[in-house]
């Protein structure tokens, strides 16, 4: 009886979520206010990093920057202060958890309070095939992309529980959802970069820390040189699949964060993909990639990549 009263609750429950989000498509829900919360964000030196700092900077954030380059961290902190904002800036390397722990240490220390957001943005991809690519910069794709999550989840979110307050980000890729081929590094750090972000969603609703927040966020190849090269069937990218904006890419992402969107897909063309890949047969897929030119767009990326070390290394001699 209690299993049957428990399954119509459950399929209820399950009807209402679906009109309450389809209603939100239509009827944007109210942001949250986030001025005066601590932000960290990784990979702030460049890319969607500074401008991710930038945006929680207009709505009265304060960040805390996070980077491997500290030349570049710093031009993003002028450009925050330039707007008015308040950032602090540290050189991290994210792969190396010692680090990630001394330096969660010092931000509390230095700033005597606690990350209430924290952004894990920073990303690496080999860009070489597999049995070209040194095993040296496969593991660094998963200690960035995958490992670092869990240093830096570990040193921020017990504050975050105690208070029941906080929000976590992880900036992922559509190729977490689906792949492509050529970029197995990518590829598995962003599937475990997913999984990674999926399990701690349902621990924290497990454990009924409710004012704790996740958004994953899984954009399409954005403009930011990290992939120049790719390259998908020329009408397709033309009238459909161009890449994204960077500032629009980030926009989009905090429209998410804001209203504790639990996963945005940037476009929101690339939510077909990721249904297709659980419901139609591989070959289905499979036939699709080809028309689309997806299952060889990396092949460009690859050759581009290679083109740029070799002028680097003509430039060294």
């Amino acid at each position: 009886m209690i299993f049957l009263m428990d399954l119509q609750m459950m399929v209820l429950d399950v009807i209402y979520f679906i009109i309450r989000n389809s209603i939100r498509v239509v009827l944007r829900p109210r942001t949250k206010p986030i001025d005066g919360e601590l932000v960290l964000i990784t990979g702030a030196g460049g890319g969607l990093g500074q401008i991710f700092a930038q945006e929680f900077t207009k709505h009265g954030a304060e960040v805390v920057l996070w980077d491997i380059n500290t030349s570049s961290n710093e031009q993003t902190a002028k450009l925050v202060r330039e707007k008015g904002g308040k950032a602090y800036t540290y050189t991290v390397d994210v792969t190396d958890r010692q680090d990630v722990y001394r330096n969660a240490e010092l931000v509390r220390r230095d700033l005597g309070r606690d990350v209430t957001m924290l952004v894990n943005n920073a990303g690496v991809v080999a860009g070489e095939r597999m049995w070209d690519c040194p095993d040296e910069m496969i593991e660094r794709s998963m200690k960035v992309n995958c490992h670092a999550l869990f240093w830096t989840v570990k040193a921020f979110l017990p504050q975050m529980k105690a208070q029941n307050h906080g929000h976590i980000v992880t900036i992922a890729s559509v190729l977490g959802l689906f792949s492509t081929a050529c970029v197995e590094d990518y590829c598995a750090s962003k599937f475990a970069a997913v999984g990674f972000h999926e399990s701690l969603a349902h621990e924290l609703l497990a454990d009924e820390v409710d004012g704790v927040k996740m958004t994953l966020v899984c954009p399409y190849i954005v403009d930011t040189g990290m992939f120049s090269g790719c390259k998908i069937r020329e009408e397709v990218e033309q009238f459909l699949l161009s890449p994204l904006d960077p500032q629009y890419c980030v926009e989009q992402a905090m429209n998410a964060i804001l209203v504790d969107q639990p996963l945005v897909c940037i476009p929101r063309l690339t939510y077909l993909p990721f249904l297709s890949r659980a419901l139609l047969p591989w070959e289905s897929n499979v036939v699709t990639y080809r028309f689309m030119g997806s299952d060889k767009c990396m092949y460009p990326f690859i050759e581009a990549r290679k083109q740029l070390l070799l002028n680097n290394s003509v430039k060294v001699e």
